[in-house]
């Protein structure tokens, strides 16, 4: 950006009108002080007094009226028509800045291999999620999720017991399922139909149960619907299952943030992640589920 660049038009008359406030100020002043000097006008004095007083009730000059009009009326001006909002703002340049070093970072590391993602996301969990979930991801004893866990049959079995917190849909927390109708016996059936049918894991360590869960996941179906997408009528419902065990299901969670038993995990849609970073969090994470 080039300092004082007159033949920007909005710099040259922000610098014009900025060069005439302050030679009327100047005009102005000299007049009131030579006023001062010369002239002894009687005035009335207020009624108001302060230690024994007063003041005379002179009215406002003129000249000082006349410089706070046009000054407000520049300062109109210069908001609305010419700098910030029309312009020039560090808050642009700050976002064209972030634009560019994405657009940078995204050819840089598109291309990156499994191992090297996996490394990424684990650098940027130990930054950015180690300080509620722990550096082992565990959760630190129940405080947030254990996301060792997560994006496995285990994780789906602790998600019935314990219930879910919300990932700001519409149908809100998810109440663990014996609160819902579904018997604490049928919960690893549910568990492994969804697992196996539905979820990205497409395996269940109980292929014995899948039927038996495919009949009871007709009580889930109300917030996540019979294919588990959790869209019913053109509106997002619940979770995507269909994405559980894959990198896609936690990066859904890091662009909706998620309310937990420590409080709210906010969204990183803020520009903190960019979209190559969320996937490396995600693969990370997933990898641990996996044991990799």
């Amino acid at each position: 950006m080039q300092w004082l660049n007159l033949e920007d038009n909005i710099n040259l008359l922000s610098l014009i009108g900025a060069i005439l406030i302050i030679l009327i100020t100047l005009v102005v002043v000299g007049r009131m002080f030579k006023q001062m000097k010369e002239k002894k006008g009687e005035a009335a004095l207020a009624d108001h007094e302060w230690d024994n007083i007063k003041e005379y009730t002179n009215p406002l000059p003129i000249g000082w009226a006349v410089i706070f009009f046009i000054t407000i009326v520049w300062a109109i001006w210069y908001f609305l028509w010419g700098y910030p909002l029309n312009s020039y703002s560090q808050i642009g340049e700050y976002n064209k800045e972030v634009q560019n070093h994405n657009a940078k970072f995204q050819e840089k590391f598109q291309n990156l291999s499994k191992e090297d993602i996996v490394k990424m996301g684990q650098n940027l969990f130990l930054v950015q999620c180690s300080t509620c979930h722990g550096i082992t991801a565990d959760g630190i004893d129940g405080k947030a999720q254990n996301l060792n866990i997560w994006g496995s049959e285990e994780g789906i079995v602790d998600a019935l017991k314990k219930g879910s917190k919300g990932m700001n849909y519409l149908m809100g927390e998810m109440l663990p399922a014996t609160e819902l109708g579904v018997a604490e016996e049928d919960i690893p059936a549910v568990a492994a139909y969804v697992a196996k049918e539905i979820s990205a894991i497409k395996k269940t360590a109980n292929e014995n149960l899948v039927a038996r869960g495919k009949e009871v996941f007709a009580t889930c179906v109300t917030c996540h619907g019979e294919d588990g997408t959790g869209v019913m009528d053109g509106q997002v419902m619940a979770p995507d299952l269909t994405k559980y065990g894959s990198a896609d299901f936690v990066v859904e969670v890091l662009n909706k943030g998620k309310t937990g038993a420590i409080g709210a995990m906010p969204s990183f849609n803020n520009g903190l992640l960019n979209d190559i970073q969320k996937q490396a969090v995600g693969e990370y994470i997933i990898s641990l589920s996996r044991g990799e």
